[in-house]
């Protein structure tokens, strides 16, 4: 590191060019300054609604637009439209419907007499075929016809600005410039669509709404107000849209087939509002009112508001959470359309500043997409977010548990995002219920279970695809969600009401389910399976790595909480506990118990490393024999896989302290699996990829689940100086970096609990010391090599600089 001079002067002129200056409040009644490079845009309109719409969303309500110059379309969803469930004949929740006696004893009788079992037995003797298991439903489509097509339209531009969460299209036609503005509302609960030019009278459209055969439709159009209701077909679920055509000037009409003209007005806007009759409630699922009420309460509400409220009203709540995170490591915008910039990010052709302003748009893409598709009140980000176009989407666009829901939710604390985590742990609580029938029913177990994938209506049980049935880790996993979220907020009512239950009752499973392993004494699950490869067996290293976690989390939580009786059973449990670690044969980290790993094998699941990551159970720093082992099995599973894979990989190997290797991930991710509006793909679409390279960048610039706040941990060379703003660490810190060369130059914390912390930095020498910027006396700091230990307050802001020489 240059000498302290040297790097202050360096950091202030790198500052200066970068714009890396604190984020201050702004004059009271401002609003706050615009984000650059932050805007998705296409000179052209979409043809594909995988690859190519922009996607808008409130957690509730999702809405993709094509931008069509003849005829718009705005395909859109609500969370709650699904098909199967309690609604539906013969929905069993994925429980046995008939008895199976010893069937789960043979299955573990065969593994322990002959190590293994193939998964197509083992789905023979223990799983079923699923019944009304359901699938998200596209709710339906908003198209506006033009009445004359805009042909030899001029100036087209598409656009997505995920600062402010609006899209819009713009385009110049026999002089007049055209603009559509859209957004959906988290603040009222509503899509909103404006269309305007900047000459009067230029505005004229019929405007339409169209939805799938799979229901009964009822259409009517009646003062400006087109409603849609019905029933799904085989679950008779009611829902109900409505859409009100607002129109200033011109002329407006109504017609019989549930369509409305407007004709020479100044501006339009359209109002959407849309519901279901469901509800996060076992065992019926129903709120047992018809959703008429609320849509129209909603849709009235809003368009009384008028435009300029609502967009302003949308903007700022949008903004309160978007706009905590900065990160700037020297991008600059290529100024080509996003599609080209992608398209030459692949090819090599993009400069440095370019590709750095892609990977930065990506990473907040990933916060968008999880504000935009989790927020209070809805169901959580499923497979595609809130957004899908089908009746029979890809794997019923559900919630696949067995990484795919969590990973959704990685970025959620670290980015600063907390608050989209409510709707997650509303819905894991609601799985309790149902759970505790089929780990009653199947395992004859207390507390509860779910499997590999599951739907709204409380699927906790088995289907029979061998590769991916079996999976009763998937509860303990999510249980890790609750813990986390304790842990970066301090919410100790949070884990006694809500985290709490949840996880005594996983641990109360666990403790009922694991077995004595007769070749060593150790605990194990059995039948286990590493998801989604080789046989069943005893103790694969995953589902002993999963179980850890739950009891080390479940055993702190009921110390905090004074739960001794408990804690002491969970601890006794733990001790005798297999923990899911060996080095194999030819140094890596085993995926099973048995030294069976293939040095070949590059499948896409790299499960056995989820004591990296997302656990915490291996560490460099901590266990470094086990951590290399890891990056042995990492780099023999080489750096393809699909979207969600990449993703993964991206944060294995932040957390294994490597920012070149985590940084050519995301590349690889970039370059291989992001289609053109940059969602990620498997293929076809899944956002988990999104949300995994948005945490696995947070990883690359700060880790904490060591206890420590380590700075820059992973920071790859390509983004050798910088700033971030907002990012978040346990304990409830937020924390501001500048580095410059690698090396952080300032570090701003501002912790929200009283209490003890260390910050970890290979650059830290006895130069630097810790500032009370609050205007308190600085602490004492203890130094270790690379650390600085200091208490801190809450509600005070610290800074760690170099001293003036």
């Amino acid at each position: 590191m240059p000498p302290p001079e040297v790097s202050r002067r360096i950091f202030l002129a790198g500052a200066a060019a970068l714009g890396a200056t604190p984020l201050m409040p702004g004059v009271a009644g401002a609003a706050p300054a615009a984000i650059p490079g932050m805007t998705l845009w296409y000179d052209e309109p979409a043809a594909a609604w995988e690859s190519q719409s922009l996607p808008l969303g409130n957690g509730a309500l999702g809405l993709c637009f094509f931008g069509g110059t003849g005829r718009e379309q705005l395909q859109f969803n609500e969370k709650t439209l699904w098909t199967g469930g309690p609604g539906a004949p013969g929905y069993d929740f994925g429980n046995w419907t008939s008895p199976r006696p010893g069937a789960l004893a043979e299955v573990q009788r065969r593994i322990r007499d002959e190590l293994r079992a193939a998964p197509e037995w083992v789905a023979q003797k223990l799983g079923q075929p699923k019944t009304h298991f359901g699938s998200y439903q596209t709710f339906g489509d908003i198209w506006i016809q033009q009445t004359r097509d805009p042909a030899g339209a001029t100036g087209y531009r598409r656009h997505l600005d995920i600062a402010e969460a609006v899209g819009g299209v713009t385009y110049t036609w026999e002089g007049a410039g055209h603009s559509r503005e859209y957004f959906v509302s988290a603040a009222d609960g509503v899509a909103v669509a404006r269309f305007t030019a900047d000459r009067p009278g230029r505005i004229s459209f019929t405007v339409s709404v169209t939805t799938p055969t799979s229901r009964s439709v009822n259409r009517s159009a009646s003062g400006g107000r087109i409603t849609l209701a019905g029933r799904l077909t085989d679950n008779a679920l009611r829902y109900e849209s409505q859409l009100r055509v607002l129109n200033q000037g011109g002329t407006r009409t109504d017609h019989a087939d549930g369509s409305v003209t407007v004709s020479g007005a100044d501006a339009v806007t359209l109002v959407l509002a849309a519901g279901t009759d469901y509800a996060v409630r076992h065992p019926d699922y129903r709120t047992g009112t018809d959703p008429h009420g609320p849509v129209t309460r909603r849709v009235d509400a809003a368009a009384a508001k008028g435009y300029t409220a609502l967009r302003a009203s949308h903007v700022a709540d949008h903004r309160a959470l978007f706009d905590r995170v900065r990160l700037d490591v020297g991008q600059q915008d290529p100024g080509t359309p996003t599609d080209i910039t992608l398209a030459a990010y692949r090819d090599g052709s993009l400069g440095a500043a370019g590709r750095k302003a892609l990977e930065v748009l990506f990473f907040q893409y990933g916060r968008y997409l999880l504000i935009a598709s989790s927020r209070a009140g809805s169901l959580p980000a499923n497979l595609q977010g809130v957004w899908n176009n089908s009746t029979s989407p890809p794997w019923d666009a559900d919630y696949h548990v067995n990484i795919n829901l969590q990973m959704n939710y990685w970025p959620a604390e670290t980015t600063n995002l907390t608050e989209t985590t409510g709707p997650l742990f509303e819905y894991v609580a609601s799985m309790v219920a149902p759970g505790q029938v089929t780990a009653r029913e199947i395992y004859g177990n207390r507390g509860w279970v779910v499997h590999n994938e599951t739907n709204p209506y409380g699927f906790t049980g088995l289907h029979n695809w061998a590769w991916s049935f079996f999976f009763p880790e998937a509860g303990a996993w999510l249980a890790q969600h609750f813990y986390e979220h304790y842990l970066f907020t301090g919410d100790v009512g949070f884990l006694r009401d809500r985290a709490y239950p949840v996880m005594k009752g996983l641990a109360q499973f666990w403790m009922d389910e694991l077995v004595t392993d007769p070749r060593d004494g150790r605990l194990v699950v059995s039948p286990s399976y590493s998801p989604e490869q080789g046989d069943f067996s005893a103790g694969a290293s995953m589902s002993q790595q999963i179980v850890w976690d739950l009891f080390s989390n479940t055993l702190a939580a009921a110390r905090q909480l004074g739960d001794g009786g408990f804690a002491t059973e969970v601890s006794g449990t733990l001790d005798r506990l297999d923990t899911g670690l060996r080095v194999g044969s030819w140094g890596q980290l085993q995926e099973w118990k048995e030294d069976w790993d293939a040095p070949g094998n590059d499948h896409r699941h790299v499960s056995h490393l989820f004591a990296v990551h997302p656990g915490r159970q291996v560490s460099p720093r901590d266990q470094p024999r086990y951590a290399e082992a890891a990056r042995v099995s990492l780099t023999a599973r080489g750096d393809g896989g699909t979207g969600w894979s990449k993703a993964w990989k991206i944060n294995f190997w932040a957390r294994l302290l490597d920012g070149d290797h985590a940084h050519l991930m995301l590349s690889e991710q970039l370059r291989n699996s992001t289609l053109a509006n940059l969602w990620d793909t498997h293929p076809p679409f899944q956002i988990d990829g999104n949300f995994g390279a948005t945490a696995g960048v947070a990883e690359m610039l700060l880790q904490s689940h060591r206890g420590e706040i380590d700075l820059l941990p992973a920071l790859p060379s390509f983004w050798n100086t910088g700033s971030v703003r907002g990012l978040r660490a346990r304990g409830g810190v937020t924390v501001d970096i500048d580095w410059v060369d690698g090396e952080p130059v300032r570090t701003t914390l501002r912790p929200g609990h009283t209490g003890e912390l260390t910050v970890r930095s290979a650059g830290f020498d006895d130069s630097f010391e810790v500032r009370d910027r609050s205007g308190g006396t600085s602490p004492q700091v203890a130094r270790e090599a690379g650390a600085l230990t200091f208490r801190a307050r809450a509600g005070r802001t610290y800074e760690i600089v170099a001293r003036p020489s």
